[in-house]
């Protein structure tokens, strides 16, 4: 017996090497054909994500995109392989991924607090531009792609967000979304300078609403948003510092969300205000163990590791939920944002 097509949305969250969870649940929602795509909005490495896809859909569909995806991760992987912030041999040894105790990254992350991208970096240099330019044929992808791309950036002057569009797909928009300005210096296009869009939209969920006709948005979460344990280090207190700002512009709008649909579902609303379902994929149990220095960690054990657990987290949202979409929400969005 056959299943009636679904169509969704995907909000797609950054979170560095981290990134390689949202690849898997992509990985496996693109195997189910019951189920097809009308938008991304993304930030970050969400937005290289989201990019690698959209281009596989346009050049050779569902399969494509699994393989442009891997390839870019593999991609990911080759060009830190020699880099000073990968596992060293003896981490391989003992299975850990941490590096938090590595002196490498300790003085990288002491150097990013004394030294700003455009004294360290002065060339400008980013292996992340060669990778995307490598996966992605960007012309083609504004010329003739087939889902709605929004991704996220945040103007360094108006400290607004920007959404660019499919026509205005470029390897410089891929790089303002995931542009972290202790890392990168700010990616200027049109006059106008970017950093990363998680610091206010990660992702955004407006372009969705008023871009596309599916109501369905399905978040893949990456930062988690509770932490029981109080941070006491150093490292500890600034990635929980970074969680809260970058889950904080998705909160926001998940309110402005609930308030809508409350007022939909009581009869108050404007007839052109929709209810709004939405799902998410999270692994929340996982991320909340690693660390920060984790986002930087693109050995290829540790990015197919997260890659197979985002499967699996999306296999089994799949089984339990598939059956919701277009029918309601399913997470309490009270409880989980509000």
């Amino acid at each position: 017996m056959g299943t009636t097509s679904k169509t969704v949305n995907l909000a797609l969250q950054g979170g560095g090497a981290h990134g390689a969870f949202t690849w898997g649940v992509l990985d496996r929602l693109l195997d189910d054909e019951r189920m097809s795509f009308e938008g991304i909005c993304a930030t970050s490495a969400g937005a290289m994500n989201a990019a690698v896809m959209a281009y596989g859909l346009t050049i050779g569909g569902r399969e494509a995109a699994k393989h442009s995806l891997a390839e870019f991760w593999r991609r990911i992987s080759e060009a830190a392989a020699w880099g000073p912030l990968q596992p060293s041999p003896f981490d391989r040894l003992v299975r850990t991924r941490a590096l938090e105790k590595s002196p490498v990254f300790m003085f990288f992350e002491m150097m990013t607090r004394l030294l700003s991208p455009y004294q360290f970096n002065p060339l400008n240099y980013n292996p992340l531009r060669d990778v995307l330019e490598e996966t992605v044929d960007f012309e083609r992808l504004r010329r003739n792609n087939v889902i709605k791309l929004f991704l996220c950036a945040t103007n360094v002057r108006t400290g607004k967000v920007k959404i660019f569009h499919n026509d205005e797909l470029t390897v410089s928009a891929v790089l303002a979304s995931g542009c972290l300005p202790l890392l990168f210096q700010a990616i200027e296009i049109d006059g106008e300078a970017y950093w990363d869009g998680g610091y206010m939209g990660n992702p955004a969920i407006f372009p969705l609403i008023y871009g596309c006709q599916s109501t369905d948005v399905i978040v893949i979460h990456i930062n988690p948003i509770v932490r029981q344990a109080l941070p006491r280090t150093a490292s500890d207190i600034l990635n929980r510092i970074n969680e809260i700002s970058f889950n904080s512009s998705l909160m926001r709008e998940m309110r402005a969300i609930a308030f809508a649909n409350k007022l939909v579902s009581g009869g108050a609303a404007h007839d052109q205000i929709k209810t709004m379902l939405i799902h998410a994929i999270e692994a929340d149990s996982l991320m909340k163990d690693l660390g920060v220095a984790s986002k930087y960690n693109a050995d290829w054990e540790f990015l197919t590791h997260l890659r197979d657990i985002g499967r699996t987290c999306a296999e089994e949202w799949l089984a339990a939920n598939f059956c919701h979409l277009g029918m309601r929400s399913t997470i309490d969005i009270h409880a989980r944002y509000l």
